[in-house]
């Protein structure tokens, strides 16, 4: 019989190994992502998930950065543009390395938690899904998070700008559990 994943270790994993590479970057930059403006982020997050996209399709890269690098930092930047929605952008540096990491935590344990309920109420459905897929939804996301920005923020009836952040993050987590643990794929 084989054993079932453990859904909150692997997410725990990836969360470490995202959440190492952002404070090793805090260290080397500081907070200098704060001077960027929401759309940019999103902007970010489009670039980095286009060149997913592309990697898939193509499936050769000629820098030496894969799907990997890039998951984490659609991660990194979902909590950067949850930060930046959260305190709005500035035109200095007004973080440390302590205060960023603690919001990095607040924002990252929210979305988590957004995760595990909808984990509930899907069964774990992501797991039957491809990674290219992942990419997809990111995608979508991506293009409604600019809709909802180029109409100033509002929706009618829709989940706002940071529930898509939330679920870009969530999706490339599940992408990078996906390529982590290769003997979980279906």
């Amino acid at each position: 019989m084989t054993e079932m994943p453990n859904t909150e270790q692997q997410f725990k994993h990836i969360i470490s190994i995202c959440r190492s590479l952002f404070e090793k970057k805090l260290t080397d930059y500081g907070a200098s992502w704060r001077i960027l403006r929401p759309e940019s982020v999103t902007d970010q997050i489009l670039i980095k998930a286009k060149r997913i996209r592309s990697l898939e399709e193509k499936g050769i890269s000629k820098i030496d950065e894969g799907i990997n690098s890039e998951f984490i930092g659609i991660v990194n930047y979902g909590v950067i543009g949850l930060i930046q929605l959260h305190l709005q952008h500035t035109d200095n540096v007004d973080l440390n390395t302590k205060e960023a990491m603690v919001l990095y935590d607040k924002f990252i344990d929210e979305t988590t938690n957004l995760m595990f309920a909808k984990n509930h109420d899907y069964g774990e459905a992501w797991r039957s899904m491809r990674i290219s897929s992942f990419t997809d939804l990111i995608l979508v996301k991506l293009y409604r998070t600019k809709q909802i920005e180029n109409n100033e923020g509002q929706t009618l009836v829709s989940e706002g700008i940071d529930a898509n952040y939330m679920d870009m993050i969530n999706y490339s987590i599940f992408g990078l559990i996906k390529l982590e643990f290769p003997a979980d794929k279906e």
